[in-house]
């Protein structure tokens, strides 16, 4: 399953999520403007921009076409 963690006005959020549904892969979002418990759990993984996507190889951050199509 692959989470992306979002925030609201964010760009390069809209290109990963329009990423993933134009190329069919599902996946669960945590908007942290909604959800601000989930800060401090996306610091502790080390980031601190959105979005951030967490996969079952790993986690990263921004808006990567290169690392999405792995995921297809």
């Amino acid at each position: 399953m692959v989470t992306v963690y979002s925030k609201n006005n964010c760009m390069q959020c809209r290109m990963t999520k329009k990423f993933l549904e134009d190329n069919h892969i599902s996946y669960e979002e945590i908007n942290l403007d909604l959800e601000p418990e989930y800060i401090d759990t996306v610091k502790e993984m080390g980031f601190s921009a959105a979005p951030v996507i967490v996969t079952p190889n790993g986690s990263f951050a921004g808006f990567q076409p290169d690392r999405l199509k792995e995921l297809a």
